[in-house]
């Protein structure tokens, strides 16, 4: 099926897999990734992701790893618009991984194409920002925030609470002059939830599918593929592979990861076969 999501300058069918690059300028990632602000580095690392198969390039300047310290607007701003200034001609959807309202203009005003927000647009002025421009958004659900989520995350049934969580910030965004083919949405793995609270949304991610929402989800390296594996974080690509092939097997439309070349060729067996 056709599924077309309005992302900026772009219209990008998603009724295919699209495989999201991760491009991290933060000091302290928890995957060891971070660029620490080099932006030469950050946009040849961009170029390789796109020769690799990366259909969206993630920016972020601001680790959201439990615990992280915060990080200025400004550092943000300075981090984040050289990269975007260098790549917005490289005819591939930019995105902007920040909670701040302040960043989401001046990285949309510099030529950025989608916001990713893990914080689902709540930060007063964020919601005006998206919808004064023509950028996509994912809106992600997290428990608590990146400084106390992972302390004890609780619930009765996560499934049923992200899905009514991500159906009211769908809701405030369509009535903020969002279009709704502007939207995708995120369960957020491993925002405020233990492992156990992980494999469920993963055994029931077709639950979250919402027909013209492109469900998106990242596990790329995350500790829960560290707690089911053993290994470190760089060491995660296969496991990060398993999860997300599985993902999209669930009616996941977008993957956000590290790795997109093992990404694309696993998604590419997945296609030939459902093709076939």
């Amino acid at each position: 099926m056709t599924q077309h999501f309005h992302c900026g300058r772009f219209v990008l069918n998603a009724g295919r897999p699209l495989i999201m690059g991760i491009v991290n300028l933060t000091d302290d990632s928890f995957s060891g990734d971070g660029l620490r602000g080099d932006s030469e580095a950050a946009v040849a690392h961009s170029r390789q992701l796109i020769e690799e198969g990366a259909h969206i390039l993630d920016l972020g300047a601001e680790s959201s790893r439990p615990g992280a310290a915060p990080v200025s607007a400004q550092q943000e701003i300075d981090r984040l618009l050289p990269v975007i200034e260098a790549l917005r001609d490289c005819g591939t959807p930019l995105s902007i991984d920040t909670v701040k309202p302040e960043v989401m203009r001046l990285g949309l005003n510099a030529g950025a194409d989608m916001i990713n927000d893990i914080n689902a647009l709540r930060a007063p002025g964020a919601l005006e920002v998206v919808a004064a421009s023509k950028a996509g958004v994912c809106l992600m659900h997290m428990q608590g925030d990146p400084h106390t989520m992972q302390d004890a995350p609780h619930y009765a049934d996560i499934v049923s609470e992200v899905a009514e969580y991500l159906a009211e910030r769908v809701a405030a965004a369509e009535a903020a002059g969002i279009a709704l083919n502007r939207i995708a949405v995120d369960p957020g793995f491993g925002f405020g939830k233990s492992l156990e609270h992980n494999i469920q949304l993963l055994r029931r991610l077709d639950e979250l599918v919402v027909p013209g929402l492109p469900l998106l989800v990242g596990m790329s390296r995350k500790s829960m593929l560290g707690l089911i594996t053993g290994r470190a974080a760089p060491e995660r690509v296969h496991g990060g592979v398993a999860a997300h092939v599985l993902a999209v097997e669930r009616g996941a439309r977008i993957v956000r990861v590290h790795d997109v070349a093992a990404t694309r060729d696993a998604l590419a067996v997945l296609q030939a076969v459902e093709d076939y």
